[in-house]
């Protein structure tokens, strides 16, 4: 009796172990898989435009190789497709190739920054795109509480919200394209007139005042009364011999 006893007390603690093992492996996570900045922006929607352009451009290879095989952050900036879609027609498509480049690693800082960090942040920010302490591609933030503000010189647009965040990468949805001043600035002025042009146009309008029918009247009453003093000399001439003959 007391050996059934024994043998039935082992089996109820196999049976509780077996339970418990069984439970720790079911609730076990998953391990994490690697970054992908396009299946963040899957997962968020409206970002099909973004996800193309970091296709065809190949910054979304770049962006996944740095965080998983290195240890620095980044932060994206992630346009939505309605602020592609408010663009100037034929923006996009007036860029080359080597543009959209610049273009899409503008919207990266090259490090990780949390949205509280932008209130300490020196500006103007470093992008991928250049070297802001050089005047190449610079960023501008202005925080004040939890509200951030983005300018770039053309694009003025808060940052919306905050899509992902891991202490290595933080994305956040902006409802502008960010335009910086090397690809987008202001159109130079029309050239002024040339001198030439200038010089025809003044004389086109003096030419007139040479030909005036005032000079053109003075001349043919000059003809005239030439002709009748001469013609009085004359006449006063043959008078006098006249008389003298007398």
């Amino acid at each position: 009796m007391e050996h059934l006893t024994l043998y039935a007390m082992a089996m109820l603690f196999f049976v509780h172990f077996t339970i418990k093992i069984s439970a720790q492996t079911a609730t076990a996570p998953a391990p994490a898989g690697p970054t992908n900045i396009t299946a963040i922006l899957e997962k968020a929607g409206q970002y099909t435009t973004f996800m193309r352009l970091l296709k065809s451009t190949q910054v979304g290879n770049q962006i996944n190789n740095q965080l998983n095989n290195s240890n620095s952050g980044l932060t994206v900036f992630a346009p939505t497709d309605n602020a592609f879609t408010n663009l100037p027609p034929g923006t996009l498509n007036s860029l080359s190739d080597q543009q959209k480049v610049a273009l899409i690693q503008f919207h990266i800082l090259p490090n990780f920054i949390s949205m509280s960090q932008f209130q300490t942040v020196s500006n103007p920010l470093r992008t991928q795109a250049g070297d802001a302490s050089n005047g190449q591609f610079p960023l501008n933030v202005t925080s004040m509480g939890n509200q951030v503000n983005i300018t770039t010189g053309i694009t003025n647009t808060p940052v919306s919200n905050t899509l992902y965040s891991d202490n290595q990468l933080a994305v956040y949805q902006v409802d502008q394209v960010l335009r910086p001043l090397e690809l987008f600035g202001a159109q130079a002025p029309a050239p002024a007139p040339s001198k030439d042009k200038k010089k025809k146009a003044s004389t086109f309008a003096d030419g007139p005042a040479s030909n005036t029918p005032t000079d053109s009247t003075d001349t043919s009453i000059a003809m005239p009364l030439n002709l009748y003093t001469f013609g009085g000399i004359t006449f006063a001439a043959v008078a006098l011999s006249a008389w003298w003959s007398f």
